[in-house]
């Protein structure tokens, strides 16, 4: 039947309605529309005095969206997906590190020697490449596989766009889009997924905005140099009742930090060479919703986790080879990293580091994760020290948080040193994974610097002041 003999039946019809029973067709369709209307007036209007009728969404969107509520509840809900992953890796951690580095690198060392591999060959792929991808493995795998889940539910049960909607307003008054705020996010577990999620702004300029300034959010990758090196100087420089408290708040503190520097180099960009107004967009609150865990556990693990990981691996294998090459290639007197750090330790400590830290950054740009090894290896060896570690190249991690304390110390590491390292940790540069994200994503090697660049000036600038601050008040 074609549309002509479709509206045929129906005039046909509502004739008939009209003569054989007294009813309106017309009537009916009116009727029916304002009875709807009606229905949805009921369950979404509030009249001035009257009650409303009772509507879960409606009530916990009061809460959640409250101006005096929203963001305590916001950062409390943070705070607990933060705790929940740092806490629930810790095991699984343990057991990958015991596993691919206790018991699989001796193996393959072994190995290596067993079927005659030169000793170069076999310290550049087994003690290089191998224990650089070991360590990214068992560093970022569990806290991905439980951050990534615990970040899809929120947003499956609804929760993150309420969070788009309380942060709208800041980040439209720094220039950018409220949606950045689910980027944000994002960038916590992985700042290479925070820069893929930049995805939902549709706007390419503060997509941009978003894409660049994600780098403050501190990555799960940073989160291990963070707590370890808060534990050693920060709570170790109050009462030991004292120490779990002022570490924590010094760790949440530098989350924070990474969120403030975001919204105000995001503001400086909308200024200048992204200037451009805030667009405007209709945020639709969709209704709460239960998780669906098997998508969840799809999109987070597969979709997010082992992609993000997979490309970290790819990335850590050469950086491991460069680790291990550095420290065993010699000229003269000394290696190629001795000299590196003798050449760049004056210019590190004016800016309160030094010239392991900064080789460490260099050379681990590939992966977060293996930056507190690199530097334990490189203090061990430039400081000549004995009886720990496995040899030049060769990444370590202590057990106890209190020999590694000793190792920093013994290498001129003090308050400010750990200070000026959390904050270069949160600033500098992205790692090579979100680099090469961020390049496939804006296909644009201009954005791609400036991605990468600003980042570490800013790092450079905030550690130099900071570190001339502390000599003139402490010194």
């Amino acid at each position: 039947m074609n549309v002509k003999n479709k509206e045929d039946s129906i005039l046909s019809l509502a004739n008939k309605l009209r003569w054989e029973v007294g009813v309106d067709f017309h009537d009916l369709v009116i009727e029916s529309i304002y009875r709807d209307a009606s229905r949805i007036a009921r369950k979404t209007v509030v009249l001035k005095g009257g009650k409303s009728t009772y509507n879960f969404d409606r009530k916990l969107d009061r809460i959640l969206t409250s101006p005096w509520l929203g963001f305590p509840i916001m950062f409390l809900l943070l705070a607990v997906v933060f705790w929940v992953t740092v806490a629930g890796a810790n095991y699984p951690s343990q057991l990958l590190s015991a596993l691919l580095l206790n018991t699989v690198h001796p193996l393959l060392k072994n190995f290596a020697e067993g079927i005659g591999v030169p000793w170069w060959l076999s310290g550049g792929l087994v003690d290089g490449a191998y224990l650089s991808m070991a360590w990214v493995v068992s560093v970022m795998l569990p806290p991905m596989a439980i951050f990534f889940p615990l970040f899809t539910l929120l947003e499956d049960l609804g929760y993150l766009p309420r969070v788009a909607f309380n942060m709208d307003s800041l980040f439209r008054k720094a220039g950018a889009h409220g949606k950045q705020a689910l980027t944000l996010s994002m960038g916590f577990g992985c700042n290479a997924a925070g820069v893929i999620a930049a995805r939902i702004i549709d706007s390419p300029r503060e997509r941009l905005i978003a894409i660049i300034t994600n780098n403050f959010s501190l990555c799960n990758g940073r989160w291990p140099t963070q707590i370890l090196i808060a534990t050693l100087f920060i709570g170790g420089a109050v009462p030991a009742y004292w120490a779990g408290i002022v570490s924590a708040g010094a760790v949440v503190g530098v989350a924070v930090l990474g969120i403030i520097f975001s919204l105000a180099v995001s503001w400086v960009l909308s200024k200048s060479i992204l200037r451009g107004e805030p667009s405007a967009f209709s945020l639709e609150l969709p209704p709460y919703r239960p998780p669906r865990i098997l998508q969840t556990l799809y999109t987070s693990l597969i979709d997010r986790t082992i992609f993000v990981l997979w490309r970290a691996v790819i990335f850590a294998a050469p950086a491991g080879v460069i680790i291990w090459l550095v420290a065993n290639i010699h000229v003269g007197h000394s290696s190629l990293a001795g000299y590196f750090i003798q050449w760049t330790n004056p210019l590190g400590l004016l800016f309160g580091l030094n010239g392991v830290i900064l080789l460490a950054y260099i050379i681990a740009i590939p992966a977060n994760e293996i930056v507190i090894p690199t530097i334990l290896m490189l203090t061990v060896v430039t400081a000549g020290l004995t009886g720990v570690g496995e040899g030049a190249g060769v990444i370590f991690q202590l057990d106890t948080i209190g020999d590694t304390k000793k190792i920093l110390e013994a290498g001129g590491w003090t308050l400010m040193t750990g200070i000026n390292l959390m904050l270069f940790s949160l600033l500098h540069n992205p790692c090579s994974t979100t680099i090469y994200t961020i390049y496939k994503e804006t296909n644009s090697l201009k954005w791609t610097l400036v991605s990468t660049f600003l980042p570490l000036a800013i790092a450079f600038t905030v550690c130099f002041f900071v570190a001339q601050l502390w000599r003139l008040i402490v010194l």
